[in-house]
């Protein structure tokens, strides 16, 4: 006669789950059993009152990562759920510019995402834009007239935070600093200029021995810092306004030798080539970054709701949704995630 093993009983209990659980997998399904769940209330009207809908887009031009960036983020987000983006691109042409924003009031679409090229040209369309019904976020470049929403750099804190930084550096040593801005009727170069002038007023040991526009302009901005640097030869730091021009700064302070010794700032998309690899590099030691991807996410995120909203927000009702700065030094240019590339965002 054969004995059987002994078991205990979490043996003999643990197989008697597995022996179930196979049973369970062998056991077809009855005829005519049904999945019964409930539809998500708001999902279909979203999806319906976004479908078709057009979202237009007017950069001051498309040749730059900041603005090319934003237009892969805004397909990303929007295009899957049926928007059309609209793409006007004038080139720097203020005058075509102007031209494109009259034309796209004429075709009525939804949103209109505008890049200012300085704080007046676009009023007046923006306004006549928002009494026939079309949502106009600005990006970035506000114009003085406001708009249903505003989603960019807070340029006041990247002006405190620029001076802040160029008032460390220079401790110790001569305390004359250099600004390089945009065009001066560019609301980056107007209100950043505010923001430096709240840490400098604490800091009256710092002397402004220049500052000048280089107009968005590397070239010209090279010139005024191969200027600035021969002028003043203790300079201990140049805040830069952006860095598409600040490269032009980067490359005076280098041919001049004071890499290391002037401490350049500068701020930006945060794009790989043009933060961190220059940081790197040692063309900037502080760069500011405002973050293209989370714009581009944000504006998207703003046109949905105001898409949605349609007119039952009152014309008047204004909101702005100012970026995250993130500074990059040596200590994390390296890190991945600090910059980003425009084949991440597509």
């Amino acid at each position: 006669m054969m004995t059987l093993p002994k078991v205990s009983l979490k043996q003999a209990t643990k197989a008697l789950c597995l022996i179930a659980g196979a049973m369970a997998l062998m056991t077809p399904v009855r005829a005519g059993s049904e999945l019964k769940g409930l539809d998500e209330p708001g999902r279909g009207e979203y999806l319906k009152t976004l479908n078709g809908k057009v979202v237009a887009y007017l950069p001051i031009a498309l040749s730059f990562d900041l603005t090319r960036g934003w237009l892969e983020g805004l397909k990303k987000e929007l295009e899957p759920l049926g928007v059309k983006i609209d793409v006007r691109d004038p080139n720097w042409d203020t005058n075509a510019g102007a031209q494109a924003l009259t034309t796209l009031i004429e075709t009525k679409p939804a949103i209109i995402i505008a890049h200012n090229p300085d704080v007046q040209t676009y009023a007046k369309l923006f306004k006549k834009a928002e009494a026939e019904g079309i949502k106009v976020i600005q990006v970035n470049m506000s114009s003085y007239y406001q708009t249903a929403a505003y989603v960019g750099a807070d340029w006041e804190e990247v002006g405190e935070k620029t001076a802040t930084a160029a008032v460390k550096a220079c401790q110790g040593k001569s305390n004359k600093i250099a600004v390089v801005q945009g065009p001066t009727a560019s609301a980056p170069s107007a209100y950043t200029l505010k923001g430096i002038e709240h840490i400098l007023k604490d800091n009256p040991q710092t002397e402004v021995v220049s500052a000048q526009a280089a107009d968005w302009d590397a070239g010209k901005a090279k010139g005024i810092t191969q200027t600035v640097l021969r002028q003043n030869p203790d300079l201990c730091a140049i805040i830069d306004f952006w860095d598409g021009q600040g490269v032009g700064v980067a490359a005076a302070v280098k041919e001049a030798g004071l890499t290391g010794k002037v401490y350049v700032i500068s701020s930006g998309g945060g794009e790989q080539k043009g933060a961190c690899d220059q940081v790197l590099a040692g063309g900037y030691d502080y760069y500011l970054s405002y973050d293209v991807p989370s714009q581009a996410k944000a504006m998207a995120e703003m046109a949905r709701w105001l898409v949605q909203t349609g007119n039952k927000v009152p014309v008047d009702a204004k909101g702005y949704l100012y970026s995250r700065l993130t500074p990059i030094t040596k200590e994390n240019a390296a890190v991945p995630g600090t910059c980003w590339t425009l084949g991440q965002m597509k």
